[in-house]
């Protein structure tokens, strides 16, 4: 330790601080639970009463978007939200009855309590839409008008519902009449045909008496119309097929030319044979008269004299009579008044197209063996088929029973169970990564940073004791004559052998004694000096620091 110095010791200290640090963070953050989302688009007041009910459980959260989303462990994200539901949170998202469970104030007027009954409305209609397969959230906007004083025209209620469903989820016809209908028995007044319906995406699920009106929508209903009858009969068709073939072994598919046009017709018919006398009216008239003309009537003949050839006559008679018969019959003539208006539509041809598939047996081998099926099946169920659908030759109705084999039997895909990968989430699959990218880290940390640097900082004292190793037998030996340093300049043996003092008797055992010596020592650095050559020259420049000092 002593040999390192105090700059080494103080590197290897950080380096190995840093690593420690390094796996404690690795070991917290993997021992620390997954988040998800509790709740979103939150205001300021709901956030802070969850944040300080999560503080009274003892539950770790995180804020997020200023405090609009909190997100919990995974584990316990249920619990957490009956918990928060027992106490009404969070009380903005949508307001049920419980508005009218806090006092009004005396400043209170028929126009707020008015806004809150509507708010209460559209939040239970809410609540149990959301009730509904594939519904996540769903919003109600009534529009109740208010009648006026004195006011013989009263506008009736409308409504418009926006509904967010679930991942790729749809929802039947059947489920949005069925949200039609709900919403329409509950409000007074409303009918069903003044409620639209959207979707999260805009999809305008079902139109208002509004727009079939304008007939802005005529083409879209008869579309809607077209494919509900083509859905229903091959369902039909299907669900008549699957109790001979079996479930999933055909595939029906139909298509319809419907005529949609709306036909009014009036008529009128008289029945000559059906004659009805109403009303008689008879009338009989009998006249007669007499007249006489007597002497004494004045006239311009009696007052001219008298001729001869005029001889004096006697009083004149006239008598007339006249008879008079009238009858008026008045007959009811039987009339009838048809007016047919003709609404739905009328099928002008269909087409059918059924694929079944064979029958599968086991075979020798253990794999199933495929048979088509015979020229006879296919006939019966092109007979039962046309039966189904109400075959009619004469409109041009067409139906096709076609036998392939599918590419995936139904046996095969009931046994084959989901894979590993298959129940992992989005949510598992990032933190999975997570966890193999910190762990992929830390091990290249330890192999490309922290063994070179510190095989770098032990590597040259290394060196220097294996030299000071081969220094001492050199050293312990007393008697031989003093050595020159490592440091010193290498000489050669006629030079060192000049340097030791003349002694005669012993000059030949010495010298050989001393050259075994020097030589199997400056094999051994020559060795050290080769394996560790920026070692060596380290310890060779200390070495002249320590002699110039």
């Amino acid at each position: 330790m002593r040999t390192l110095g105090v700059g080494r010791l103080t590197m290897l200290a950080g380096v190995g601080f840093g690593v420690v640090a390094y796996f404690v963070y690795l070991m917290v953050r993997l021992a620390t639970p997954e988040m998800t989302l509790l709740y979103s688009g939150l205001e300021m007041n709901d956030s802070s009463q969850i944040v300080s009910k999560l503080n009274s459980m003892g539950v770790p959260y995180e804020l997020q978007a200023n405090g609009a989303q909190i997100t919990v462990p995974a584990d316990r994200v249920l619990d957490i939200r009956m918990a928060l539901a027992q106490d009404n949170l969070p009380a903005s998202g949508s307001v049920g009855y419980e508005i009218f469970d806090r006092g009004e104030g005396l400043g209170s007027s028929s126009f707020l309590n008015d806004v809150n009954r509507v708010r209460a409305l559209e939040g239970e209609l809410a609540r149990t839409i959301r009730a509904i397969n594939n519904v996540r959230e769903a919003r109600v906007h009534l529009v109740v008008p208010r009648r006026e004083l004195f006011s013989k025209d009263r506008q009736e209620p409308s409504a418009a519902i926006v509904l967010k469903l679930a991942g790729q989820g749809q929802l039947s016809t059947q489920q949005v009449r069925a949200i039609q209908h709900l919403v329409a028995s509950a409000v007074p007044g409303l009918k069903p045909s003044h409620i639209s319906i959207v979707d999260q995406a805009g999809n305008l699920l079902v139109r208002s008496a509004d727009d079939d009106a304008m007939g802005a929508s005529g083409a879209s209903n008869a579309d809607e119309m077209r494919q509900a009858y083509e859905e229903r009969s091959a369902r039909a068709i299907e669900e008549l097929l699957e109790r001979s073939l079996g479930p999933g072994r055909s595939r029906v598919q139909v298509s319809a030319e419907i005529d949609f046009d709306r036909i009014a017709t009036t008529s009128e018919t008289f029945d000559p044979d059906g004659q009805v006398v109403r009303s008689t009216q008879s009338v009989e008239e009998d006249a007669g008269s007499n007249e006489a003309t007597s002497e004494n009537t004045v006239t311009v003949a009696g007052n001219l004299p008298p001729t001869e050839s005029q001889a004096p006559t006697g009083a004149q008679r006239s008598a007339t009579r006249s008879n008079r018969s009238e009858e008026t019959v008045n007959y009811e003539i039987s009339k009838t008044v048809k007016n047919h208006v003709k609404e739905t539509g009328t099928v002008r041809r269909l087409s059918v197209a059924v694929l079944v598939d064979g029958t599968y047996a086991a075979g020798t081998d253990g794999a199933d063996s495929y048979t088509p099926r015979t020229a006879e099946e296919l006939d019966q169920l092109a007979t039962l088929v046309r039966s189904a659908i109400g075959y009619n030759e004469e409109r041009g109705d067409k139906v096709d029973v076609v036998n392939l084999r599918f590419t995936q039997p139904k046996a095969e895909a009931e046994a084959a169970e989901p894979s590993f990968l298959d129940t992992l989430d989005l949510g598992s699959v990032v933190r999975l990564s997570e966890h193999l990218v910190l762990s992929l880290v830390a091990l290249l940390m330890l192999l490309l940073v922290v063994r070179p640097f510190v095989k770098r900082m032990l590597g040259p004292e290394a060196a220097a004791e294996a030299a000071a190793a081969a220094r001492q037998p050199l050293l312990s030996d007393q008697s031989a004559p003093a050595q020159p340093a490592l440091g010193a300049p290498v000489q050669g043996p006629a030079a060192l052998e000049s340097a030791q003092p003349e002694e005669p008797e012993q000059m030949i055992d010495i010298r050989s004694i001393e050259g075994k010596l020097r030589a199997s020592s400056v094999n051994k650095i020559t060795e050290i000096v080769d394996r560790h050559p920026d070692e060596s020259l380290t310890i060779l420049r200390n070495w002249m620091a320590e002699g110039n000092a």
